[in-house]
């Protein structure tokens, strides 16, 4: 067996690292901090959260970092959870998110329909300002980054969880005052 120094691991016990950690990860877990403790490269670490999928880990990639997928009994549940269709630019991505969260709602998800790919959906999980912000941020901040609603001229869907039926409808009619939602 190869020795190595403490700040080296193998790839074998890089990659059972990632998966015992996201495993028992009640939040996301960054690829940075991945990095950090590993002593490796951020895309080092992409590369082993592939391997780990690829060998079988759900593992979901979000805006917060890595985390292992749940089932839906394992999903945290709101008492109600809508659908809406929002079309907007960039420069109302924040406003409508605010505009979501300040109910006490979740932005749960983002969702569009490709003309390709067919549906595409990437899992959010925005309930504060200081979520959209840091959501926001890196939208700003990654080279070559957009909203996925950018390839489909700004039409996306939201599951939305909140409260109740009247909270649902109360963002709704929110998102239409500020012409972000599509009838």
């Amino acid at each position: 067996m190869k020795s190595h120094n403490a700040g080296e691991h193998t790839a074998s016990e890089r990659r059972e690292h990632i998966r015992k950690t996201l495993e028992h990860a009640a939040e996301p877990v960054t690829a940075a901090r991945f990095a950090g403790e590993l002593s490796v490269s951020r895309q080092i670490i992409v590369g082993d959260v592939a391997l780990l999928r690829a060998s079988g880990l759900d593992i979901l990639a979000t805006p917060k970092g890595y985390i292992m997928n749940v089932t839906e009994d394992d999903e945290k549940s709101y008492p109600f959870t809508g659908i809406i269709a929002c079309k907007h630019g960039k420069e109302q991505l924040q406003d409508e998110l605010y505009t979501i969260v300040d109910f006490g709602a979740t932005v749960i998800d983002v969702t569009i329909e490709h003309a390709i790919y067919g549906e595409i959906s990437a899992k959010l999980d925005l309930s504060s300002r200081y979520d959209v912000d840091q959501f926001v941020s890196k939208v700003e901040s990654e080279e070559n980054s957009a909203p996925i609603s950018s390839l489909t001229g700004g039409i996306h869907l939201h599951s939305v969880g909140c409260r109740d039926r009247a909270t649902f409808d109360r963002i709704k009619a929110a998102l239409a005052d500020k012409g972000i939602l599509m009838n």
